[in-house]
């Protein structure tokens, strides 16, 4: 027994000076790199040719440190702590307007509305041309919404110059403080068919989905709800926890986090009453719904609660949390993983192993793992949340495309908007065949041309066949095929109409009814709603889904 306990305490003494000489190597470690990196700083602010802004050179080195992680990693500095209270609250002191660049000058692209610039009377296509009696041609989106941005209550002067109108116009603005809805539209889309789109997850997420759950509840009609996350990039942890909790009992886990320290590991359960554990759900999610979107719409999945519409969502499954450093700035970091009520994680990027190049890999197919839903579905894990019904990606054609990226939808309704004082309520507007004419008209001396698919393959060809000396042999089969490839820009106006008046419609309504008009016109004619409303009212495919 003695030599037992003898051997008992040699193995202690050991096991602990492995793992002081662990816990030694890994501080000098440490040490010794700080000295370095210290050291190689100032030699550079102290010898390089060049004088050196010495925070920006610091600023780059931390980027790069923490780039070498994964994206959500960040350094956010003491001026940018506005800029990320907007991400986590949805609120900041400004004019209530977004803005894009263009021709070398800032163009206001859309007003919110009830806010300072609406109030003002600027709308989308004002060029702004000074603030504050400074010049901002030149300035791109950032540093100009530096000036429009500020302490709510303080003013600022805008020269701007409206399309229709010769003479420039200056307003005085007033800054307020601006909330960004993360629920900025519901309704009811059909006499049984609530909608709500959930476009944030900020502070009072929560809140805003269940006033907008209950606002539909109130229609006797109602059979099931439409939840749309498209587009949602993510938020708060603790709001997808209670929106999920909004369709789903009292007790169930939502999520559970798995980190390499303590404070990392924890388990959320729904802790209040649903609002409506029954209701039939749709959920719809894109390539864009991100982190917070993904539990939510993973946890009605592995819960059997909801149907999933759409396109496979972006697989971000980590978890960030912010940490205090000196001078007031902050540090994000990826603290731990998070794992749905199956038990699968659905990261789809691997951070951990990077390729040699330094480049990052998709989870193998072969460490896909297979998981169950409650009713015994089959899901999996390492690639977002696959859909229940999967639609496939509205892609525009080429003509739609160009017409988008050179603005002219959008300058097509600056200009209908000056000539008509009022339109029909939205998603009962439509374009006549008359205004189509006008576009028409609008695009004769504008500049929208582009290549379509075959035509650039051609073209493809023709460098490949010059470079291997064979061009000269075809250069008269390249020139005729190259006429019949030829696109013709009003055939395919003609052929892409509806597409094209589609946009048109959207662009309008929302220069009369703001973001939500912009919304109601598109439900008429969105391919995921209408087939989301009719899984809704067929309860045996709804039903059959959910058991299968």
């Amino acid at each position: 027994m003695q030599k037992i306990k003898k051997k008992i305490i040699i193995l202690s003494i050991s096991l602990s000076a492995i793992f002081s000489l662990a816990f030694v190597d890994n501080y000098f470690e440490i040490s010794k790199n700080l000295d370095i990196m210290t050291t190689a700083y100032r030699e550079l602010n102290m010898y390089y040719v060049d004088d050196i802004d010495a925070a920006k050179l610091m600023r780059t080195g931390i980027e790069a440190m923490v780039e070498s992680l994964d994206p959500y990693t960040n350094y956010i500095s003491e001026s940018e702590i506005e800029d990320y209270r907007f991400m986590t609250t949805g609120q900041y002191g400004g004019v209530g307007a977004s803005i894009f660049t263009r021709n070398n000058y800032v163009e206001i692209k859309e007003v919110y509305e009830g806010f300072a610039a609406q109030k003002a009377g600027l709308k989308a296509g004002d060029i702004l041309m000074e603030i504050d009696g400074k010049s901002v041609k030149g300035k791109n989106t950032s540093e100009v919404s530096k000036f429009l941005k500020g302490q709510s209550g303080s003013t600022i002067k805008v020269l701007f110059k409206r399309p229709s109108e010769t003479k420039p116009q200056t307003i005085t603005l007033s800054r307020e403080e601006i909330q960004i809805d993360n629920v900025p539209y519901y309704g009811m889309i059909s006499p049984s068919i609530g909608y709500i789109q959930l476009k944030g997850f900020t502070q009072d997420a929560t809140k805003e989905v269940k006033n907008a759950l209950l606002a539909l509840k109130q229609n006797v009609g109602l059979k099931g709800v439409i939840l749309d996350v498209r587009g949602n990039p993510g938020g708060l942890l603790h709001e997808a926890v209670g929106i999920a909790n909004i369709f789903v009992p009292k007790g169930e886990l939502v999520v559970n986090t798995k980190g390499k320290a303590k404070e990392g590991e924890k388990k959320y359960f729904t802790i209040n009453d649903a609002i409506d554990p029954t209701i039939p759900l749709a959920v719809l999610t894109n390539s864009s719904s991100a982190s917070a979107s993904e539990i939510v719409s993973g946890v009605m999945q592995d819960l059997d609660r909801g149907v999933i519409v759409g396109q496979r969502t972006f697989g971000k499954g980590l978890v960030q949390t912010t940490r205090p450093l000196t001078y007031n700035s902050q540090l994000k970091i990826t603290t731990a993983k998070y794992y749905i009520p199956s038990g699968r994680c659905i990261q789809a990027l691997d951070y951990t192993h990077r390729n040699e190049d330094g480049s990052v890999g998709k989870i193998p197919d072969s460490l896909i793992k297979a998981y169950k839903t409650k009713s015994g579905r089959k899901v999996f894990d390492g690639g977002g949340v696959a859909p229940d019904f999967s639609m496939p990606v509205n892609n525009y054609s080429n003509i739609t495309n160009s017409l988008l990226s050179k603005h002219l939808l959008f300058d097509f309704a600056t200009d209908y908007t000056s000539k008509h004082t009022k339109i029909k309520p939205s998603g009962e507007f439509h374009l006549s065949s008359e205004d189509y004419l006008s576009f028409e008209n609008f695009l004769k001396d504008k500049d929208f041309d582009y290549s379509t698919s075959s035509e650039k393959l051609l073209e493809d060809y023709k460098k490949a066949a010059t470079k291997e000396n064979y061009f000269d042999a075809v250069a008269e089969d390249y020139q005729k095929l190259k006429i019949k490839l030829s696109h013709d820009k009003s055939a395919d106006l003609k052929r892409y109409q509806q597409e094209i008046t589609t946009l048109i419609e959207q662009e309008i309504a929302s220069r009369y009814y703001f973001q939500k008009g912009r919304t109601q016109q598109q439900l008429a004619t969105d391919p995921e709603v209408i087939k989301a409303m009719n899984i809704l009212l067929d309860n045996e495919t709804y039903h059959n889904t959910l058991k299968n």
